[in-house]
């Protein structure tokens, strides 16, 4: 069976190969890409208030590092338990205070369910505690995959002063899954930055 399909590839064209290569990519972009759209177009969207962060990674082009009131929360009955894994999964789930903003409300190890407007995002604990043990610290920090938003060059220090002055805030698109991404920004409630839908 496998010398028949070693057979089989040794008779293709190095042309047939070279595209099959070609189109392979191509198929993987389209995906990334198509999966972006989803998020941006069907996820509900959240708005998020930023907080200053440092420092800044210079090698990676103008961007802005985003931190959140939600990127440090109460593990409330986590705290203190076991974890198999060095940066597990979590789920938290948000809901708006009367501004509008959204707030984390209570953390999971497994997706729950939510009720509008409540919204559940999926993220990633950073570290956790113990030096021979991983456990569950009081606090978790927590990283959702939106700590970073590149900006047209020479924009990202003044985005970065408005954020060091809580001016800042971000809408990020979440879908029931928990994966979220950056839809836009706003610099004293007004949109300065839309994320195109590809």
């Amino acid at each position: 069976m496998i010398g028949s399909i070693t057979k089989f590839w040794a008779r293709l064209p190095k042309a047939v190969l070279f595209g099959a290569a070609i189109l392979l990519q191509c198929a993987i972009l389209v995906l990334m890409v198509a999966d972006r759209v989803r998020i941006l177009r069907e996820g509900t969207e959240v708005t998020l208030q930023t907080r200053p962060v440092d420092p800044r990674d210079l090698l990676r082009g103008d961007y802005v590092v985003l931190g959140y009131d939600i990127s440090q929360v109460a593990a409330g009955a986590l705290a203190g338990q076991p974890t198999a894994e060095r940066n597990p999964v979590m789920f938290v789930k948000l809901a708006p205070d009367a501004n509008g903003l959204y707030q984390a409300v209570s953390v999971h190890a497994e997706p729950v369910t939510v009720t509008a407007p409540e919204v559940l995002i999926r993220g990633r604990i950073v570290y956790s505690c113990g030096s021979t043990s991983r456990t569950f610290c009081d606090k978790l920090q927590i990283r959702y995959g939106l700590e970073s938003y590149f900006v047209p060059e020479g924009e990202g220090k003044k985005l970065e002063q408005a954020r060091n002055q809580q001016k800042l805030r971000v809408v990020a698109a979440v879908l029931p899954s928990g994966r979220a991404a950056i839809k836009r920004l706003l610099l004293d409630g007004e949109p300065v930055y839309e994320e195109p839908w590809y």
